[in-house]
């Protein structure tokens, strides 16, 4: 499918191509970078996810499961894919910001949209919007090839680079 827009004259983009990736910024750090990162600020914290890839709009991370992460029923708790999907969103901002550690969450909303199965989360984030002060972007969660939630998230980004 391809989707024409006003202001681009007549160039067709493809729908998988959004406005947002047309405006956004390359990486700036490295996957290697961001995952160093995160191991260096939260030393001896258990994190189970990892920036797996970058997305022209964004990034991916994966996260395995476990016994800490599940809950009665046979599956994953909902506060493990609402974290995944808040460090989805901070990651692909710092992705194209740089590490700015004090860029903090400024709304989270999320849709738990089906079950989940006891098998690895993936969490696919597009960054809607990127401003000097503030970043929206929509982020997926997949169990299974299936999609398990969808959440937007804000993030605040600190003046002096935090």
């Amino acid at each position: 499918m391809l989707l024409s827009f006003a202001g681009h004259g007549n160039r067709a983009i493809s729908s998988s191509r959004t406005l947002a990736a047309m405006d956004l910024p390359d990486p700036v750090v490295s996957i290697d970078e961001l995952n160093e990162f995160l191991e260096d600020a939260f030393p001896g914290a258990t994190r189970a996810y990892r920036v797996e890839s970058f997305t022209e709009v964004g990034c991916r991370l994966r996260q395995g499961v476990d016994a800490t992460n599940t809950r009665p029923g046979g599956t994953i708790s909902g506060p493990t894919m609402m974290g995944l999907a808040d460090a989805a969103a901070w990651l692909a901002t710092l992705s194209r910001i740089g590490i700015v550690p004090l860029a903090v969450t400024s709304n989270l909303t999320i849709n738990f949209l089906a079950k989940p199965g006891l098998a690895d989360l993936v969490a696919e984030a597009e960054v809607l919007r990127l401003g000097k002060r503030s970043s929206i972007t929509d982020v997926r969660v997949f169990s299974d090839d299936t999609l398990v939630a969808q959440a937007t998230v804000g993030y605040s980004i600190p003046s002096d680079g935090g």
